[in-house]
Protein backbone atom coordinates (compact mmCIF):
# COMPACT_ATOMS: atom_id res chain seq x y z
CA UNK A 1 0.00 0.00 0.00
CA UNK A 2 1.42 3.45 -0.88
CA UNK A 3 2.59 5.51 2.06
CA UNK A 4 1.64 8.75 0.28
CA UNK A 5 -0.86 9.17 -2.55
CA UNK A 6 -1.02 12.62 -4.14
CA UNK A 7 -3.97 13.19 -6.45
CA UNK A 8 -4.59 16.27 -8.62
CA UNK A 9 -2.45 18.60 -6.49
CA UNK A 10 -2.72 22.24 -7.51
CA UNK A 11 -1.15 25.39 -6.06
CA UNK A 12 -2.17 28.87 -7.21
CA UNK A 13 -0.62 32.17 -6.13
CA UNK A 14 -2.81 35.25 -6.23
CA UNK A 15 -1.42 38.04 -8.38
CA UNK A 16 -0.81 41.53 -7.06
CA UNK A 17 -3.25 43.46 -9.19
CA UNK A 18 -2.92 40.87 -11.96
CA UNK A 19 -4.02 37.35 -12.81
CA UNK A 20 -3.33 34.43 -10.50
CA UNK A 21 -0.38 32.14 -11.25
CA UNK A 22 -0.75 28.35 -11.21
CA UNK A 23 2.59 27.03 -9.97
CA UNK A 24 1.37 23.41 -9.77
CA UNK A 25 -1.58 22.07 -11.76
CA UNK A 26 -2.96 18.55 -11.48
CA UNK A 27 0.14 16.68 -10.23
CA UNK A 28 -0.49 13.08 -9.13
CA UNK A 29 1.92 10.41 -7.89
CA UNK A 30 2.34 7.85 -5.13
CA UNK A 31 5.27 6.57 -3.08
CA UNK A 32 5.59 3.41 -1.02
CA UNK A 33 7.76 2.45 1.97
CA UNK A 34 11.39 1.93 1.01
CA UNK A 35 10.84 3.54 -2.39
CA UNK A 36 12.60 6.53 -3.93
CA UNK A 37 10.48 8.66 -6.27
CA UNK A 38 12.00 11.56 -8.19
CA UNK A 39 10.47 14.88 -9.21
CA UNK A 40 12.59 16.23 -12.07
CA UNK A 41 12.58 19.47 -14.03
CA UNK A 42 14.17 22.87 -14.50
CA UNK A 43 13.91 25.61 -11.90
CA UNK A 44 10.39 27.03 -12.00
CA UNK A 45 8.65 23.79 -12.94
CA UNK A 46 6.86 23.41 -9.58
CA UNK A 47 9.01 20.84 -7.79
CA UNK A 48 9.75 22.76 -4.59
CA UNK A 49 6.23 24.22 -4.42
CA UNK A 50 4.89 20.66 -4.52
CA UNK A 51 7.04 19.66 -1.54
CA UNK A 52 6.17 22.77 0.46
CA UNK A 53 2.47 22.19 -0.15
CA UNK A 54 2.74 18.60 1.13
CA UNK A 55 4.56 19.79 4.26
CA UNK A 56 2.10 22.64 4.89
CA UNK A 57 4.85 25.27 4.65
CA UNK A 58 3.32 27.58 2.06
CA UNK A 59 1.98 30.99 3.14
CA UNK A 60 -1.68 31.04 4.11
CA UNK A 61 -2.47 34.36 2.46
CA UNK A 62 -2.68 34.57 -1.31
CA UNK A 63 -2.16 30.84 -1.86
CA UNK A 64 -4.82 28.32 -2.87
CA UNK A 65 -4.02 24.60 -2.55
CA UNK A 66 -6.27 21.96 -4.08
CA UNK A 67 -6.35 18.20 -4.52
CA UNK A 68 -5.58 15.51 -1.94
CA UNK A 69 -2.45 13.99 -0.39
CA UNK A 70 -3.36 10.93 1.67
CA UNK A 71 -0.72 9.75 4.11
CA UNK A 72 -1.27 6.21 5.40
CA UNK A 73 1.51 5.98 7.99
CA UNK A 74 -0.04 4.40 11.08
CA UNK A 75 -3.31 3.58 9.29
CA UNK A 76 -4.69 0.03 9.28
CA UNK A 77 -4.43 -1.91 5.98
CA UNK A 78 -7.16 -0.77 3.63
CA UNK A 79 -7.73 2.56 5.38
CA UNK A 80 -7.38 5.75 3.38
CA UNK A 81 -5.24 7.57 5.93
CA UNK A 82 -5.22 11.32 6.53
CA UNK A 83 -5.25 14.08 3.93
CA UNK A 84 -2.20 16.24 4.63
CA UNK A 85 -3.72 19.14 2.71
CA UNK A 86 -6.82 19.17 4.92
CA UNK A 87 -5.20 18.71 8.34
CA UNK A 88 -5.40 21.38 11.01
CA UNK A 89 -2.08 23.22 11.51
CA UNK A 90 -1.66 21.73 15.00
CA UNK A 91 -2.17 18.17 13.74
CA UNK A 92 0.25 18.76 10.87
CA UNK A 93 2.89 20.11 13.28
CA UNK A 94 2.67 16.85 15.23
CA UNK A 95 3.39 14.89 12.05
CA UNK A 96 6.03 17.24 10.69
CA UNK A 97 9.41 16.37 12.16
CA UNK A 98 8.29 13.03 13.53
CA UNK A 99 6.65 11.07 10.69
CA UNK A 100 7.25 13.61 7.92
CA UNK A 101 10.57 15.36 7.42
CA UNK A 102 12.22 17.54 4.83
CA UNK A 103 15.79 18.34 3.84
CA UNK A 104 15.85 21.86 2.47
CA UNK A 105 17.82 23.08 -0.51
CA UNK A 106 20.17 25.63 1.09
CA UNK A 107 21.50 24.56 4.50
CA UNK A 108 23.05 27.94 5.26
CA UNK A 109 19.71 29.74 5.02
CA UNK A 110 17.70 26.83 6.49
CA UNK A 111 19.69 26.70 9.73
CA UNK A 112 19.38 29.50 12.28
CA UNK A 113 22.70 31.39 12.05
CA UNK A 114 22.68 32.59 15.67
CA UNK A 115 21.81 29.26 17.35
CA UNK A 116 24.36 26.45 17.86
CA UNK A 117 23.86 23.26 15.88
CA UNK A 118 23.32 21.25 19.05
CA UNK A 119 20.39 23.41 20.16
CA UNK A 120 18.72 23.08 16.75
CA UNK A 121 19.04 19.28 16.78
CA UNK A 122 17.99 18.80 20.40
CA UNK A 123 14.93 20.99 19.85
CA UNK A 124 13.49 18.29 17.59
CA UNK A 125 14.36 15.55 20.07
CA UNK A 126 12.64 17.43 22.87
CA UNK A 127 9.54 18.27 20.82
CA UNK A 128 8.88 14.85 19.33
CA UNK A 129 10.77 12.31 21.47
CA UNK A 130 10.63 13.91 24.92
CA UNK A 131 14.42 13.84 25.44
CA UNK A 132 15.96 16.55 27.60
CA UNK A 133 19.30 17.62 29.05
CA UNK A 134 22.17 15.19 28.75
CA UNK A 135 20.07 12.51 27.09
CA UNK A 136 19.09 14.91 24.28
CA UNK A 137 22.69 16.06 23.78
CA UNK A 138 23.98 12.49 23.70
CA UNK A 139 21.37 11.53 21.10
CA UNK A 140 22.18 14.64 19.05
CA UNK A 141 25.87 13.70 19.05
CA UNK A 142 24.94 10.17 17.96
CA UNK A 143 22.91 11.56 15.07
CA UNK A 144 25.75 13.79 13.90
CA UNK A 145 28.14 10.87 14.09
CA UNK A 146 25.69 8.71 12.13
CA UNK A 147 25.65 11.16 9.22
CA UNK A 148 29.45 11.30 9.14
CA UNK A 149 30.28 14.54 10.98
CA UNK A 150 33.63 14.10 12.78
CA UNK A 151 34.01 15.05 16.45
CA UNK A 152 30.22 15.43 16.88
CA UNK A 153 30.38 16.50 20.55
CA UNK A 154 32.45 19.56 19.64
CA UNK A 155 30.31 20.32 16.58
CA UNK A 156 27.21 20.57 18.75
CA UNK A 157 28.61 23.77 20.25
CA UNK A 158 29.45 25.36 16.89
CA UNK A 159 27.35 27.70 14.77
CA UNK A 160 26.33 26.99 11.15
CA UNK A 161 28.92 29.38 9.68
CA UNK A 162 31.68 27.38 11.39
CA UNK A 163 30.76 24.24 9.43
CA UNK A 164 31.56 23.49 5.80
CA UNK A 165 28.77 23.20 3.23
CA UNK A 166 28.86 19.42 3.36
CA UNK A 167 28.71 19.39 7.17
CA UNK A 168 25.78 21.80 7.20
CA UNK A 169 23.91 19.55 4.78
CA UNK A 170 24.69 16.55 6.97
CA UNK A 171 23.42 18.44 10.01
CA UNK A 172 20.14 19.07 8.18
CA UNK A 173 19.90 15.39 7.36
CA UNK A 174 20.56 14.51 11.01
CA UNK A 175 17.70 16.79 12.04
CA UNK A 176 15.43 15.28 9.39
CA UNK A 177 16.04 11.66 10.43
CA UNK A 178 16.14 12.30 14.20
CA UNK A 179 12.70 10.72 14.67
CA UNK A 180 13.01 8.03 11.98
CA UNK A 181 10.35 9.59 9.69
CA UNK A 182 8.23 7.39 7.45
CA UNK A 183 8.37 9.97 4.63
CA UNK A 184 11.43 12.07 3.83
CA UNK A 185 11.42 14.86 1.22
CA UNK A 186 14.82 15.94 -0.08
CA UNK A 187 14.74 19.21 -2.01
CA UNK A 188 17.94 19.50 -4.06
CA UNK A 189 20.07 18.14 -1.17
CA UNK A 190 23.33 18.27 -3.17
CA UNK A 191 23.07 21.82 -4.56
CA UNK A 192 26.38 23.77 -4.45
CA UNK A 193 28.32 20.76 -3.12
CA UNK A 194 31.36 19.31 -4.86
CA UNK A 195 30.97 15.90 -6.52
CA UNK A 196 32.72 13.99 -3.73
CA UNK A 197 30.41 15.38 -1.05
CA UNK A 198 27.42 14.84 -3.37
CA UNK A 199 28.25 11.15 -3.64
CA UNK A 200 28.56 10.85 0.14
CA UNK A 201 25.21 12.59 0.74
CA UNK A 202 23.43 10.36 -1.79
CA UNK A 203 24.97 7.23 -0.30
CA UNK A 204 23.79 8.35 3.12
CA UNK A 205 20.23 8.86 1.86
CA UNK A 206 20.24 5.43 0.22
CA UNK A 207 21.37 3.83 3.49
CA UNK A 208 18.55 5.57 5.37
CA UNK A 209 15.99 4.26 2.88
CA UNK A 210 17.37 0.73 3.01
CA UNK A 211 17.84 0.56 6.78
CA UNK A 212 14.58 2.20 7.91
CA UNK A 213 12.25 1.56 4.98
CA UNK A 214 11.77 5.31 4.64
CA UNK A 215 9.88 6.59 1.59
CA UNK A 216 12.07 9.22 -0.09
CA UNK A 217 10.77 11.93 -2.42
CA UNK A 218 13.83 13.26 -4.24
CA UNK A 219 13.48 16.68 -5.88
CA UNK A 220 16.24 17.44 -8.33
CA UNK A 221 17.17 18.74 -11.77
CA UNK A 222 20.19 16.44 -11.94
CA UNK A 223 19.40 13.33 -14.01
CA UNK A 224 22.66 11.77 -12.84
CA UNK A 225 21.21 11.67 -9.32
CA UNK A 226 17.99 10.20 -10.68
CA UNK A 227 19.87 7.45 -12.51
CA UNK A 228 21.73 6.39 -9.38
CA UNK A 229 19.07 6.75 -6.71
CA UNK A 230 15.43 6.86 -7.87
CA UNK A 231 13.11 3.92 -8.52
CA UNK A 232 10.42 5.92 -10.36
CA UNK A 233 10.58 9.34 -11.97
CA UNK A 234 8.04 12.10 -12.60
CA UNK A 235 9.17 14.80 -15.03
CA UNK A 236 7.48 18.16 -14.38
CA UNK A 237 7.16 21.11 -16.73
CA UNK A 238 5.26 24.33 -16.02
CA UNK A 239 3.50 22.74 -13.05
CA UNK A 240 2.30 19.55 -14.75
CA UNK A 241 3.73 16.05 -15.05
CA UNK A 242 4.72 15.52 -18.70
CA UNK A 243 6.19 12.04 -18.26
CA UNK A 244 6.14 9.37 -15.56
CA UNK A 245 7.94 6.04 -15.69
CA UNK A 246 10.21 3.55 -14.02
CA UNK A 247 13.77 4.90 -13.93
CA UNK A 248 15.20 2.30 -16.33
CA UNK A 249 12.38 2.67 -18.80
CA UNK A 250 12.58 6.46 -18.72
CA UNK A 251 16.28 6.44 -19.61
CA UNK A 252 15.95 3.65 -22.17
CA UNK A 253 12.79 4.92 -23.88
CA UNK A 254 12.09 8.62 -23.13
CA UNK A 255 8.93 9.76 -24.87
CA UNK A 256 8.43 13.47 -24.20
CA UNK A 257 10.61 15.96 -26.12
CA UNK A 258 11.33 17.76 -22.86
CA UNK A 259 12.73 14.58 -21.30
CA UNK A 260 14.82 14.08 -24.43
CA UNK A 261 16.09 17.63 -24.10
CA UNK A 262 17.10 17.11 -20.47
CA UNK A 263 18.99 13.93 -21.37
CA UNK A 264 20.66 15.43 -24.44
CA UNK A 265 21.92 18.43 -22.47
CA UNK A 266 24.03 16.20 -20.20
CA UNK A 267 27.71 16.03 -21.25
CA UNK A 268 28.72 12.47 -22.16
CA UNK A 269 32.13 10.94 -21.59
CA UNK A 270 31.75 8.78 -24.72
CA UNK A 271 30.95 11.75 -27.00
CA UNK A 272 33.46 12.63 -29.75
CA UNK A 273 36.02 15.25 -28.84
CA UNK A 274 34.70 18.73 -29.59
CA UNK A 275 31.10 17.54 -29.87
CA UNK A 276 28.94 20.57 -28.88
CA UNK A 277 26.39 20.44 -26.08
CA UNK A 278 22.73 20.40 -27.10
CA UNK A 279 20.83 22.63 -24.66
CA UNK A 280 17.08 23.13 -24.72
CA UNK A 281 16.44 26.40 -26.51
CA UNK A 282 14.69 29.24 -24.72
CA UNK A 283 13.79 29.25 -21.04
CA UNK A 284 11.04 27.90 -18.82
CA UNK A 285 9.29 31.28 -19.16
CA UNK A 286 8.83 30.69 -22.91
CA UNK A 287 5.55 28.82 -22.67
CA UNK A 288 1.84 28.93 -23.38
CA UNK A 289 -0.90 28.34 -20.84
CA UNK A 290 -1.79 24.68 -20.45
CA UNK A 291 -5.42 25.44 -21.24
CA UNK A 292 -4.32 26.61 -24.70
CA UNK A 293 -2.06 23.67 -25.50
CA UNK A 294 1.25 22.08 -24.55
CA UNK A 295 3.27 24.53 -22.45
CA UNK A 296 6.51 23.18 -23.93
CA UNK A 297 5.44 23.86 -27.54
CA UNK A 298 7.40 27.16 -27.95
CA UNK A 299 10.64 25.33 -27.13
CA UNK A 300 9.88 22.01 -28.82
CA UNK A 301 11.56 20.93 -32.08
CA UNK A 302 8.64 18.60 -32.82
CA UNK A 303 5.78 21.04 -32.24
CA UNK A 304 2.89 21.12 -34.72
CA UNK A 305 -0.36 23.04 -35.04
CA UNK A 306 -2.37 20.45 -33.10
CA UNK A 307 -0.06 20.91 -30.11
CA UNK A 308 -2.02 24.11 -29.40
CA UNK A 309 -5.47 22.46 -29.38
CA UNK A 310 -5.98 22.41 -25.61
CA UNK A 311 -4.26 20.51 -22.81
CA UNK A 312 -2.81 17.20 -24.02
CA UNK A 313 -3.86 14.27 -21.81
CA UNK A 314 -1.46 12.07 -19.85
CA UNK A 315 -1.67 8.78 -21.77
CA UNK A 316 0.04 5.43 -21.44
CA UNK A 317 3.13 4.87 -23.52
CA UNK A 318 2.93 1.66 -25.63
CA UNK A 319 5.57 -0.88 -24.81
CA UNK A 320 8.74 -0.75 -26.88
CA UNK A 321 9.11 -4.06 -28.71
CA UNK A 322 8.14 -7.63 -27.97
CA UNK A 323 8.73 -8.81 -24.41
CA UNK A 324 8.94 -5.31 -22.95
CA UNK A 325 6.81 -4.74 -19.84
CA UNK A 326 3.57 -2.89 -20.50
CA UNK A 327 2.10 -0.19 -18.26
CA UNK A 328 3.67 2.25 -15.85
CA UNK A 329 4.93 4.67 -18.50
CA UNK A 330 2.78 7.75 -19.19
CA UNK A 331 3.45 10.79 -21.34
CA UNK A 332 1.63 14.09 -21.92
CA UNK A 333 2.39 14.79 -25.57
CA UNK A 334 0.50 14.91 -28.86
CA UNK A 335 3.57 13.79 -30.80
CA UNK A 336 5.73 11.71 -28.44
CA UNK A 337 9.22 10.83 -29.61
CA UNK A 338 9.14 7.48 -31.34
CA UNK A 339 11.49 4.73 -30.24
CA UNK A 340 13.46 2.43 -32.50
CA UNK A 341 11.07 -0.48 -31.87
CA UNK A 342 8.13 1.61 -33.14
CA UNK A 343 10.04 2.50 -36.29
CA UNK A 344 10.88 -1.14 -36.90
CA UNK A 345 7.22 -2.18 -36.55
CA UNK A 346 6.14 0.57 -39.01
CA UNK A 347 8.68 -0.51 -41.59
CA UNK A 348 7.26 -4.02 -41.52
Amino acid sequence: MPLLTVDDLSVTFAGRGGPATAAVSGVSFSIGPGEVVGLVGESGCGKSVTSLALMGLLPKRGVTVGGTAYYTGGAAPGEQGVDLLALRPSALRDLRGSRLAMIFQDPLSSLNPVVPIGVQVTEILTRHRGLRGGAARAEAARLLDRVGIPDPTRRLKEYPHQLSGGMRQRALIAMAVACAPRLLIADEPTTALDVTIQAQILELLRELVDDQGTALLMITHDLGIVAGLCDRVNVLYAGKAVESADRRRLFADPAHPYTHGLLDSIPRLDAPRGDPLRPIRGSVNDRVAWRDGCAFAPRCDFAADDCLDGTPPLTERPRAGAGAPAGGHHVRCVHPVRNSADATEDSR
